[in-house]
């Protein structure tokens, strides 16, 4: 019956899994070499844990000398998004995670193991399904969404396990004639594993992350492919790991319930088991305990807001080597060879989910950011302004001199200046050396009264030069001091503050604020000598003005 049923459900599969391992040998690979690959189903944006699973993945592959290939498991159509492949193909690549084989685009892949996309391999899946019949390993179910609700019910009413098996696959021994008859009264049906575990027995395997575990088989007759002929997750992916000749699954610990399904379909099939790593979900503190990083409530769980607020990508994939491997930032520390020269290893990963702490990213990108180029820095604003700020873009390119002269300040020196952690923070931080941005914003220094004020700043006016350096520049604010109190040393005031109004540091403030409206910005005489004379007359006369009221 077997045989005759598997031509009655499908008589136009005349390709055999023999065909297919002609079409998908043994790849030819050094000793050693991993098969890695990367698997999302287009359901939504791209989630940061995707790109942390990944960025695994990828090390996996690449310290071997192996193959990582990327996947489209598109075979949910009801929850798939639009241009979800896009989102995930250009999110990946703007992570810079460099797929040897698969989809380039939601229609091609590159690559001889393909098609990458699941969508694109019905035929595939129909050739293993057909010789799963044919074996008395699956067989078609009619239940309806009724029917199966029914035996739900029954099930609950007698504390039985939930699911379609044993004594509750009502259709598991329909004999052909029945199975025959309902098609040709078309009848839809969907294609169920006949499945010969234990519930009793156990798989036990050795996860690389997760270490042994131990589950029960599986009993239940799941589904195999839906009354569409489209496959389920479960068994697609079995075949296409296997035809990839994947050696190592790299996944969501999510699935760990599954494997036993997952380890009865690659039997079944007569596959070769590939090696598990099942990843912790990335985790997030909050309220003193840890949850795992939501899509609905983090806004950090996406990757968009990471290339939206401008996170340079060297910076975000620097801090998740870190929250991949426990070591990393050690190691870190005493080197700066490139990360592909970091020996990463699985037993480093978390077990329970590593911790993602989005100041630590940020302290990992502000270092970065103050040690770039003033070359680097400023193409990399004015490109991620182009996108995601156009009118900031426009004035950048206004006088793209002056823009280098503005991001240049204390920057290639031993001890640069850290006021950026990401390219957004780029306006906030220039805005008061352009027009369309800056706004008077005048405030007195703690220590230095109205009038004080008012005094010295009109006579650093009769004494600034643009022209002067900073030694001497320094040097002029220091003979306002004696004038008025004011100690030219911060020490001297620190001990004995009763005994002056203040020091230098409140006087280089004072006028700090009349020129930029902040009391921190980076090096001043800097700053005075790149907005221009004038500018800064202008400006110290507003405040004066401001001051008199």
């Amino acid at each position: 019956m077997s045989k005759q049923l598997a031509e009655l459900l499908f008589p136009k599969v005349t390709l055999t899994p023999k065909d297919m391992e002609q079409k998908y040998p043994v790849r030819q690979l050094p000793q050693g070499a991993q098969v890695t690959r990367f698997a999302p189903s287009p359901t939504g944006f791209l989630h940061i844990g995707g790109v942390y699973t990944a960025l695994v993945s990828l090390i996996t592959a690449k310290s071997s000398d192996g193959i990582l290939y990327l996947r489209i498991e598109d075979t949910d159509k009801k929850r798939q998004v639009d241009e979800g492949i896009k989102k995930i193909i250009d999110g990946l690549a703007a992570f810079d995670i460099d797929f040897d084989e698969g989809a380039i685009s939601e229609t091609e892949s590159k690559g001889n193991y393909g098609p990458y996309i699941q969508s694109q391999r019905r035929e595939i899946y129909h050739i293993y399904a057909k010789e799963l019949v044919e074996k008395d390993l699956a067989y078609p179910c009619f239940c309806t969404p009724e029917e199966l609700e029914q035996i739900r019910e029954k099930q609950i009413q007698v504390k039985a396990n939930p699911g379609y098996y044993g004594e509750w696959s009502n259709c598991r021994n329909l004999n052909f004639e029945e199975i025959k008859e309902n098609i040709e009264n078309g009848k839809p049906y969907v294609l169920r594993l006949k499945s010969q575990g234990d519930e009793n027995k156990k798989i036990t395997f050795n996860d690389k992350i997760k270490g042994k575990i131990e589950l029960p088989e599986n009993v239940a007759d799941i589904v195999l492919l839906k009354n569409d002929g489209v496959p389920t997750y479960h068994f697609a992916h079995a075949v296409d790991d296997y035809l990839m000749r994947t050696t190592v699954v790299i996944r969501g610990d999510e699935w760990l319930s599954s494997l036993p399904t997952h380890f009865q379909l690659f039997s079944y099939c007569g596959f070769k088991f590939p090696k598990y790593a099942h990843i912790s979900p990335i985790m997030k503190e909050e309220d003193g305990s840890k949850r795992k990083l939501s899509k609905r409530r983090d806004p950090e769980a996406s990757v968009d807001f990471y290339l939206e607020s401008g996170y340079p990508v060297e910076s975000v994939i620097e801090y998740l080597y870190r929250i991949i491997n426990s070591n990393f930032e050690q190691w870190r520390q005493t080197t700066k060879e490139d990360r592909s020269k970091f020996k990463f290893s699985f037993n480093k990963m978390s077990k329970s989910g590593a911790l993602f702490d989005l100041q630590k990213l940020n302290e990992v990108s502000k270092n970065l950011i103050a040690n770039m180029t003033t070359k680097e820095t400023v193409k990399s604003i004015i490109e991620w302004s182009e996108k995601y700020d156009r009118e900031f873009f426009e004035v950048l390119n206004k006088d793209l001199d002056y823009t280098y002269k503005i991001f240049a300040i204390d920057r290639e020196k031993k001890n640069p200046r850290k006021d950026m952690t990401k390219w957004s923070d780029a306006k906030n931080y220039s805005a008061y050396f352009f027009d369309e941005y800056y706004t008077e914003k005048f405030f007195l220094p703690e220590n230095i009264q109205k009038a004080d004020a008012i005094y010295m700043l009109k006579k650093y006016i009769d004494i600034y030069d643009i022209n002067d350096e900073n030694s001497e520049w320094f040097n002029k604010i220091k003979t306002l001091c004696d004038e008025e109190n004011y100690t030219s040393s911060v020490k001297e005031y620190k001990k004995n503050p009763g005994k002056f109004k203040g020091h230098v540091g409140d006087i280089s403030t004072l006028i700090r604020i009349a020129v930029t409206g902040r009391e921190n910005t980076p090096d001043l005489c800097t700053v005075m000598k790149i907005l221009g004379e004038d500018k800064v007359k202008s400006r110290i006369h507003s405040m004066i003005d401001f001051l008199r009221g």
